[in-house]
């Protein structure tokens, strides 16, 4: 693992957050790089910068070594909840069309797309919708259901000269070894006037505050972690103006629910799957929001 400097300000005075539980030179598993990985508490040490207050993991792993992380991964227990994701973006979507209005063919782009379920679920709705993806297998699912993603980061040559009226970020940014710089980049991507969709965890939240190193989301795989104030300096510092921010839930099937429970305590998991299995409720979806995951919308304004 390599020590690095805070990404909003640059500088390298920090305190401790969270102190590690794996050792500085334990070997990347690509496998804690899975979106459904349950190695709930598993992380590097989290500090937080002394002079903006953001949150990060130092040391981690090199950013070449995050990339080819998540071009390896796969993860077929993902494709199990596909009902509960697609609930969820439809939910999402129809929030964000308040601001952007509907699709009408203009083109979005949903950064970190994995197996293209928001690309679906906008493109049904009306919008000219591309994704793009950097792990192999989730390009290769997608494009065996047809859907147009584009393989790689917002550095592919494909999107050099592409522009969009709406770019997303569902669950990606606190992934990036350099949020500052993707956020400049969609900058670059949107039309003037364009939207920006950035949901991600909130380590300000009274559910994050409550529960302290118990948090589900310290995890190997998130190397930032943001509150709506620290993200707003963010897309703020990238040239955004903030619309809206505001949490937000998924929807999930109860049977995969009880997976996430059990990840985190093996009695209560047994006892909910009994429970569920049961009844032969294990398909079933219910809304689930703890206040501690959050939406952004931010505009790239107008000239003038």
């Amino acid at each position: 693992m390599n020590a690095v400097s805070c990404n909003y300000c640059g500088r390298d005075e920090y305190r401790v957050r969270f102190p590690a539980v794996v050792n500085d030179d334990q070997q990347l598993n690509v496998e804690a790089f899975r979106c459904t990985s349950a190695s709930y508490g598993s992380h590097a040490q989290i500090v937080q910068c002394r002079h903006c207050g953001h949150i990060y993991s130092n040391p981690r792993w090199s950013a070449g070594q995050l990339i080819e992380a998540y071009i390896a991964v796969e993860d077929e227990t993902y494709l199990a909840e596909q009902v509960g994701r697609e609930q969820t973006f439809a939910r999402h979507l129809a929030a964000l069309e308040r601001y952007t209005g509907a699709g009408q063919n203009r083109p979005l782009l949903d950064v970190g797309a994995y197996v293209g379920v928001f690309v679906k679920v906008a493109l049904a709705a009306g919008w000219q919708a591309t994704g793009v993806e950097p792990s192999r297998w989730a390009i290769q699912t997608a494009r065996q259901s047809g859907l147009p993603l584009i393989e790689g980061t917002l550095e592919a040559e494909a999107l050099r000269d592409q522009r969009f009226d709406v770019v997303t970020m569902w669950d990606v940014i606190e992934h990036m070894p350099d949020p500052a710089a993707e956020l400049a980049s969609a900058f670059q991507l949107l039309n003037p006037g364009g939207v920006l969709a950035v949901h991600t965890m909130d380590i300000a939240s009274p559910t994050a505050r409550l529960m302290g190193r118990r948090w589900p989301w310290l995890m190997d795989m998130h190397v930032h972690y943001f509150s709506r104030r620290s993200l707003e300096k963010f897309l703020q510092k990238a040239g955004f103006e903030i619309i809206w921010t505001g949490a937000q839930g998924r929807y999930l099937s109860l049977g995969y629910l009880v997976t996430r429970v059990g990840a985190m305590s093996r009695p209560l998991g047994r006892l909910l799957g009994e429970l569920v299995y049961r009844t032969g409720l294990e398909k079933s979806t219910v809304p689930v929001n703890f206040g501690d995951l959050f939406t952004t919308y931010a505009r790239r304004p107008e000239p003038g």
